[in-house]
């Protein structure tokens, strides 16, 4: 959650070292602290590979699900402590992926994230021995009863969850003047590409976990921003569905009318294969205030790599100007559609733009504070049972969970009454209406298949001092209105990777992912990252 948007080197944990040192390592550099080993991604067997690729070996017995489980685990046990990206892995993993192993040795294979190892975010519930605390050490030893509904899917696929992904604590609603990727649990995650900048947030951890080569796949949560931001920032793709497009119920919630889980992946084909695999409507969720449209359980069937061949694309041109350098990416961008055969429509702008971004943050106000509550409510086996004991836990432990920004936002949250408020419909009408109705007639008018944008600026230097400098975001659009959003790598500013983003109307991800695929492509923008610790090193 990029609350900007409303507004106007250490350890693992202890948990994450002992379940590294399950994993058996042959590499005598795994041994040594990441001061004594040169860092250089291309190293590692399994980097920038895919879905695909692991399927393909594990089908011809080069590789079994617990070997490739066993090489990530080295990697992270030599890499993370450079990025704190990852707050705990899974003790239980390489059981799982023995299981896997042997269900496939005997015939079964449940798809293609048979085997496959993924992250999750640490505010998505596992029902395991994993914590679940959004970050925070208010929730420190909670541990989720049942599996949030897209983890039952992601078992059920045959994925193995190999740990949680740090963030920004509460998903960066709990201050105004926070750093992205910190945690009072985990620390501060780093950016991969030059460890003193920034790595977005909130699902922070997860994009520098994945764009470090540290699993195949991962999973983000987006308010506004949360996956899209990281992902651009990490030279990811990432993905946030239209609203109900995947469950969110088992999530430690902002705010039901705009919250989504994603998938956060290296390409375009990952997260069309993850994204269908844990598709469907959940009748247990909350109501997600867009109308259902059609779900595919099959997401690769849309990607085409002529894709852009007669796509009528608008650009959304009151969303850039915030960088020259990223203008000049943009600029090459669209030539690139265009040399694939799109049609560019210019100046796309929406009708009573300005009239939805403050109800917007209003609505979050007041779900949060409902919306947290019921959700520690269904835990009851969590420390915190309300939002109000929370805000006294961080007054109590302002040393170890506030020492650098406060919680003005949990404290406005908390001032407010209830969802039946006149306040509150008012705002939560109008947030939906204007974007909503700005999105489709902007489409409608001028024929659009979708509106594309620069995702974000180049990456920030971390400044627990300040805050977070945000540089430029398209995201609120496709936020506010529920619709979907894909960010792809554009390319690089100073080594600094940013991203493009393609939105559109509700339940358009086949043709998103469509046009997105076309331009990756065309284009293939991403690079592994280099660990640089500044842009002066």
């Amino acid at each position: 959650m990029k609350r900007r948007t409303f507004l106007a080197s250490a350890a693992l944990t202890g948990t994450g070292l002992a379940m590294a040192s399950l994993s058996n390592c042959t590499n005598p550099d795994a041994q040594k602290t990441p001061s004594e080993v040169a860092i250089n991604p291309a190293d590692f067997e399994l980097n920038e590979i895919t879905v695909g690729d692991l399927k393909a070996k594990m089908e011809s017995g080069e590789l079994t699900s617990e070997a490739i489980c066993k090489k990530y685990l080295d990697r992270i046990t030599m890499v993370d402590p450079l990025l704190k990206s990852v707050i705990e892995l899974n003790p239980e993993a390489l059981d799982i992926a023995r299981t896997l192993d042997e269900e496939r040795q005997s015939g079964k294979v449940r798809g293609p994230l048979h085997g496959i190892p993924v992250m999750i975010k640490d505010n998505i519930d596992s029902g395991d021995r994993m914590q679940t605390t959004a970050g925070s050490l208010a929730l420190s030893g909670h541990i989720a009863q049942s599996d949030a509904a897209i983890v039952a899917r992601l078992r059920e696929a045959g994925a193995v969850l190999l740990g949680k992904t740090n963030l920004s604590e509460w998903a960066n609603f709990r201050s105004d003047r926070s750093s992205s990727g910190w945690s009072g649990r985990g620390g501060q995650v780093r950016n991969p590409y030059m460890l003193d900048r920034s790595p977005c947030g909130s699902s922070a951890g997860t994009g520098a976990a994945v764009a470090a080569n540290l699993c195949t796949i991962g999973i983000g949560t987006e308010t506004n921003g949360s996956i899209v931001c990281p992902s651009g920032i990490n030279g990811l793709v990432g993905l946030k569905p239209t609203l109900g497009l995947w469950s969110r119920r088992g999530i430690i919630p902002i705010a039901h009318s705009q919250d989504t889980a994603g998938p956060m992946c290296r390409t375009v084909t990952d997260a069309a294969i993850l994204l269908g695999a844990l598709a469907g409507f959940d009748d247990q969720d909350a109501e997600t205030h867009v109308p259902r449209g059609d779900i595919s359980v099959d997401y690769t069937s849309f990607l085409d790599v002529n894709g852009l061949s007669g796509a009528r694309i608008g650009i959304a041109r009151d969303m850039l100007g915030f960088n020259p350098l990223v203008d000049q990416l943009f600029d090459q961008a669209v030539e690139s559609l265009k040399a694939k055969g799109a049609e560019v429509i210019d100046n796309i702008t929406f009708e009573n733009s300005r009239k939805w971004g403050m109800p917007s943050y209003e609505v979050l106000l007041y779900e949060f504070k409902a919306d947290l509550n019921r959700y520690l409510q269904e835990h009851p086996t969590a420390p915190a049972r309300t939002l109000e004991e929370i805000i006294r836990f961080n007054q109590e432990n302002a040393g170890s969970e506030m020492p650098w920004f406060g919680q003005e936002i949990f404290e406005q949250a908390q001032s407010k009454s209830g969802l039946d408020s006149k306040e509150y419909l008012q705002a939560l009408s109008d947030s939906k209406k204007y974007s909503q109705e700005g999105i489709d007639r902007a489409m409608d008018e001028n024929r659009l298949d979708a509106i594309i944008a620069a995702t974000n600026g180049p990456a920030w230097t971390i400044d627990w001092v300040n805050g977070d400098h945000f540089s430029g975001s398209s995201s609120s659009p496709a936020a506010i209105s529920g619709y979907p959003n894909i960010t792809v790598p554009m390319g690089f500013v100073h080594g600094l990777p940013v991203g493009i983003s393609f939105f559109g109307r509700a339940w358009s991800e086949p043709a998103l992912l469509r046009l997105a695929y076309a331009y990756e492509q065309a284009t293939q923008h991403r690079e592994s990252p280099g660990f640089q610790k500044s842009l002066m090193d």
